[in-house]
């Protein structure tokens, strides 16, 4: 059974023979870390289950370090001496690994095998080891997947222990922001004391609902570290009421350091958070299908009629006029709890009218996008889609004449060619945007380029 679970930070200088002396400055979060081993000493647990930000990770799946052990040491932080050698429980694994694979889930050993312990995954260790000796170790990394897989890896991993019968715990290793002071390491962002803040409330009421409502570009400002490990283990506890406790912060280096207890109870059906999430993404989305335009309408549906019959719509009556008659280049965008799900379209026309443009467009983003796997049926009901139609080019002569908000950018250099749509998240400047097309065209700087800007008319 998972006897409690922890949220701490890994700062390295926190140990003495790293810090010399700096970790004084955390005294606060040294008693706490404390207070954690000694209460993981006092449960005797039969394996410690840590979620790691610096494991290794992908952006589409969960890595779960394979083998029998690994070793790990504070060498890169010249403070080789305090190393560790953990035992791995390797029947535990297989049973996580296993049951995500009937779940079609995507966590599991396979990918690099990195036989060296992280500091995310060492420092709550050099806590509890002086403490206690026993049980052997689960290592996860996180991932680039939503919020929502990372609770449901959770719930996966609860699963496990208790098919297994082990008495466990889990450490969601992760510092909080990582721009709190203007003198820290990273500097200032006023969206740092403010996930702080937001965190440890969440934290501290065992309101683990509210992880979803953290946005990602506010998390991404803010530069959390921990964010995903907490939501892991949130999902460890879905359906149980929890007792937090909240034993420390501080941000006195420019990074946050919080550390909170829970510990499971009875079962609580109204706390049932993954459920309660997706159906309010399902009911929201529902309603912006039956509001939207015609143009993302036909996306919908024709991405939908191929990955449940693999069928292509024919163009449908009753469209507005320059869908049958104009021609032009489309984007079809999917997204999924707010990452990009698919997203594939032409320069120009290659098909009869806009209609037959977006249909085949929508097919490809949704089944023929090379960084993402085909959607499958049971995505449906959670993706969003938008539908860009391009204006005609437009040849200029420098970057001076774009404007990320307004043009897209097309870079070419001989055959090679790279386009990026406007007023994307995430992508702020002009520089950005011609450099991340000339990575998709697979353009150098060595390269001698012609630029062309477009407009687009955005469906959402």
């Amino acid at each position: 059974m998972l006897n409690a679970a922890f949220m701490v930070p890994h700062p390295p200088m926190i140990v003495p023979e790293v810090g010399r002396g700096g970790e004084k400055q955390i005294e606060e979060t040294t008693r706490a870390y404390t207070r954690v081993a000694d209460m993981i000493a006092g449960l005797e647990p039969e394996t410690i289950i840590i979620t790691s930000p610096h494991a290794t990770m992908y952006s589409d799946y969960f890595h779960i370090s394979p083998g029998n052990g690994a070793r790990g040491s504070f060498s890169r932080f010249s403070a080789g001496e305090v190393s560790f050698f953990e035992e791995y429980d390797t029947e535990l694994v297989e049973e996580i690994s296993e049951l995500s694979y009937e779940k079609g889930f995507p966590a599991g050993t396979l990918g690099d095998v990195d036989r060296n312990l992280d500091h995310g995954t060492m420092v709550p260790l050099w806590f509890v080891r002086r403490k206690y000796k026993g049980g052997r170790i689960v290592r996860i990394g996180l991932s680039g997947l939503p919020l929502a897989d990372h609770y449901r890896l959770g719930m996966i991993i609860k699963e496990a222990i208790d098919k297994v019968g082990r008495s466990a715990v889990i450490i969601a290793s992760g510092d909080l922001s990582h721009k709190l002071q203007t003198y820290g390491p990273y500097g200032y962002a006023p969206e740092g004391p403010v996930y702080d803040n937001r965190i440890m409330d969440v934290c501290e009421r065992a309101a683990f609902g509210e992880l979803f409502d953290f946005d990602e570009a506010f998390c991404e400002k803010a530069a959390e570290c921990g964010h995903r490990s907490f939501v892991i283990m949130a999902g460890a506890f879905d359906g149980l009421k929890v007792s937090a406790t909240r034993l420390s912060h501080q941000d006195v280096t420019g990074v946050g350091y919080g550390i909170c207890t829970f510990v499971p109870g009875s079962p609580d059906e109204k706390r049932h958070f993954l459920d309660e999430y997706l159906r309010g993404i399902e009911d929201r989305i529902k309603k912006s299908r039956q509001n939207a335009d015609p143009y993302v309408r036909l996306a919908y549906e024709s991405l939908e009629s191929y990955i449940l019959s693999k069928k292509v719509i024919p163009v449908p009556e009753g469209l507005p006029e320059e869908m049958l008659t104009d021609k032009a280049g489309a984007f079809v965008s999917i997204h999924k709890q707010g990452k990009l799900r698919g997203c594939i379209g032409t320069i120009g026309p290659t098909q009869d009218n806009i209609a037959s443009e977006i249909i085949h467009n929508a097919i490809s983003a949704s089944t023929r996008d090379p960084r993402f796997d085909p959607i499958r049926p049971d995505e449906i009901a959670l993706l969003e889609v938008n539908v860009d139609v391009l204006m005609e080019p437009e040849d200029i002569a420098s970057m001076d004449e774009l404007d990320v908000k307004r043009y897209g950018v097309i870079v070419s250099s001989g055959r090679k060619r790279g386009l990026l749509l406007p007023d994307l998240d995430g992508v702020d400047t002009v520089e950005e945007q011609v450099s991340i097309a000339m990575q998709k065209g697979g353009i150098t700087e060595d390269d001698d380029i012609h630029l062309q800007r477009f407009e687009v008319i955005r469906h959402t």
